[in-house]
């Protein structure tokens, strides 16, 4: 009995990873049930007894890792907010707690933390309406904690342009964690530099956008 839920859980993530990364290569639509069971030398019954549509599917793929991602996110953030004992956490602290622990699991090359966060980057800018839905339930909570942290901690900056702002980081995280192909498209060319580098510029990036005064003027 033990073998055989063995065999299960080993034809589940076999599905779940060919799926994760013809998702992240091709999108959504651009990747059939075909590719999958292909990709994961399994047949269609094994697909659909274990996710039943294409749409579930997906959403298992997500919810893998998208779920112990937040959990670790509000972890940080939880562990901020004692070390803080009721004070303004540091925004510095905040961005590294959100961004940072995704910067990390897009590190993660052997664990497919890698392909992962480069789904969800190709899935923000190509969502479909469920996706969407489904991403807006899974970040609800965990967006909502760090942007009442935020609130606090930059209180000079109105609400709702740190809404914007949090809107642009969670782009140009996307856009980084995507690799320098887009960057060589504008470019021409790009020498590729140590990954580990990625990290520290793009978090000084983003609490440099998230702490950058209002030009008021351009706005009217």
């Amino acid at each position: 009995m033990a073998e055989a839920g063995s065999r299960t859980t080993d034809t589940r993530s076999r599905i779940l990873d060919a799926a994760e990364v013809l998702f992240m290569e091709n999108g959504f639509d651009g990747t059939s049930m075909r590719m999958i069971t292909s990709r994961a030398e399994v047949n269609l019954a094994a697909v659909n007894y274990h996710f039943g549509t294409k749409e579930l599917l997906i959403q298992e793929v997500f919810r893998r890792r998208l779920t112990s991602l937040n959990q670790a996110r509000i972890a940080a953030l939880e562990v901020l907010e004692v070390e803080a004992a009721g004070a303004p956490i540091k925004p510095s602290r905040i961005v590294d707690a959100f961004f940072g622990t995704a910067l990390r699991m897009a590190a993660d090359v052997e664990g497919g933390g890698h392909t992962f966060m480069r789904l969800l980057g190709r899935t923000y800018t190509e969502p479909s309406e469920f996706v969407r839905q489904f991403l807006a339930e899974e970040y609800a909570e965990c967006v909502d904690r760090f942007l009442t942290a935020l609130y606090r901690a930059v209180p000079e900056v109105d609400r709702k342009e740190i809404l914007w702002r949090f809107h642009f980081m969670m782009g140009a995280m996307s856009y980084a964690i995507a690799g320098t192909d887009a960057l060589q498209l504008v470019t021409g060319k790009f020498d590729d530099e140590d990954p580990s580098q990625l990290a520290p510029r793009l978090m000084s990036f983003l609490l440099g956008g998230l702490r950058a005064p209002l030009a008021e003027a351009s706005l009217r």
